[in-house]
């Protein structure tokens, strides 16, 4: 009897142990971040590949590249996939790999609104202090934006400072560049090209005007200039 009453106990505080409540930020999660174990890190020039661990399932995601501890806790927003991904740097072919923005060792909550995290693309933020001329014959960003029918599978040049860059996703890089000009809320243009270059480099590119661009998982492009050539870099 006295045995049975042990094994009872035991059982009851092993099934309270294994039903610790969740902490208050991961109960208030945004909309869609996941939670998952990094299981292995591989680190390159641009990028950090983490094999994850969710649910019982596991897959790679790659983000900008940090520091990534193996067996630690993180939380991302899942970006676009990318099937049979090659990596030149690591002469390796990915199956199936996520490129995700949102990454962080802390709970993703508040900051992060439903609409940001119902998109792959996340909202561009104007960074102060920008303030670059255009080129020669070029246009401004906000030129670009309000004429954008005009300039619909044209030609153009077009400068900026380098904002963001991310490498050898879908074949090609993807370099946001700002300008300092600004229409009607539109700042930031997204150029595509084999070039590359590193945030704070104040660059022209010559590409072709592409509007209305859907990627799929949420990377819609109103304007997007594609196949660019980089002029000058700064």
């Amino acid at each position: 009897m006295k045995l049975n009453l042990f094994i009872l106990l035991a059982g009851i505080i092993m099934f309270a142990a294994s039903c610790k409540p969740k902490s208050a930020a991961d109960e208030n999660l945004a909309p869609n971040v996941h939670k998952a174990t990094a299981e292995e890190v591989i680190q390159t020039s641009n990028y950090t590949y983490i094999r994850i661990s969710e649910n019982g399932n596991e897959n790679w995601i790659a983000v900008s590249k940090q520091e990534v501890e193996k067996g630690k806790s993180y939380y991302y927003i899942p970006g676009i996939e990318m099937s049979n991904f090659v990596s030149k740097e690591l002469k390796r072919t990915f199956p199936s790999i996520l490129f995700v923005d949102k990454f962080s060792d802390q709970p993703i909550v508040a900051k992060i609104t439903v609409a940001d995290s119902a998109k792959g693309k996340q909202e561009a933020v104007a960074k102060e202090g920008i303030k670059v001329e255009p080129a020669q014959g070029g246009i401004t960003i906000a030129e670009l934006y309000a004429n954008k029918d005009k300039y619909a599978g044209k030609t153009v040049k077009i400068s900026g400072e380098v904002v963001k860059y991310s490498a050898e996703i879908m074949q090609t890089n993807w370099v946001h560049i700002q300008d300092g000009t600004n229409a009607d809320g539109s700042f930031d243009l997204t150029v595509t090209t084999n070039d590359v270059v590193k945030v704070g480099d104040v660059v022209t590119f010559e590409g072709t005007v592409s509007l209305k661009k859907d990627f799929g998982a949420g990377y819609y492009y109103e304007v997007i200039v594609e196949k660019a050539k980089l002029l000058t870099n700064m």
